[in-house]
């Protein structure tokens, strides 16, 4: 009982020595400026939002036009899909290696951390020179594979540049069909306009056929 009334007499302290020193002004400002900050907080937080939705209908414009031209060009769709294939097993083949390097690391730790709380010397001494051993074999078989790995990094990195331009360049296709249903519509406009004026006339006069008769 003692402790806990020890306890909130400090808290109570604490509290007093923070806010002795504020007015109620002090507070109202303190108050305002928290506000303030939080609404710039949200302002920003709504433009980032805009700015991200903004990139997402540029990137789904540009997969929409993809689309379109696969359907529409066997030739690109069987390059783009081919690349599809190896981009997938690139990353798989990259996370694969990751997670076996994680595997490895955390499989040697403890090892260690268990051989090291044997109190017996003699088998510590063992088991932890057989540990360095497997460790040097490791350490060269990880060096080989991530001299390879490296390669296929720079490699990939090297045909996801040329993808990505190729991806414009087919995407550029969609201005074509896009010009010629622009020119569609413009071209049915004039015949548009001239039903539209009819109907508008036909309307008028029956709107005033109905009128005429609600008048009888």
């Amino acid at each position: 009982m003692f402790k806990r009334t020890l306890s909130l007499a400090l808290i109570a302290l604490a509290l007093t020595s923070c806010w002795k020193d504020k007015s109620p002004e002090d507070l109202i400002r303190l108050k305002d400026k928290f506000k303030s900050q939080v609404n710039a907080f949200e302002n920003k937080k709504e433009t980032a939002n805009k700015n991200v939705n903004k990139g997402l209908e540029s990137l789904n414009a540009l997969k929409s036009a993809l689309e379109d031209t696969k359907n529409e060009d066997k030739e690109f769709a069987k390059v783009y899909g081919d690349w599809e294939k190896v981009d997938r097993r690139v990353q798989n083949l990259n996370k694969e290696y990751e997670d076996l390097k994680e595997k490895a690391s955390n499989l040697f730790a403890a090892m260690e951390k268990q051989t090291n709380s044997l109190s017996d010397e003699t088998s510590k001494k063992t088991l932890l020179k057989a540990i360095e051993k497997a460790r040097t074999k490791y350490n060269g078989t990880l060096a080989n594979t991530s001299k390879a790995i490296d390669k296929l990094k720079l490699l990939h990195g090297d045909a996801v540049e040329v993808v990505k331009a190729l991806e414009v360049a087919a995407a550029l296709n969609s201005f074509d069909n896009i010009n010629n249903q622009m020119k569609s519509i413009e071209g049915r406009v004039d015949g548009i306009m001239q039903e539209l004026n009819v109907a508008v006339v036909e309307s008028k006069k029956l709107y005033e056929k109905k009128i005429t008769e609600l008048g009888e």
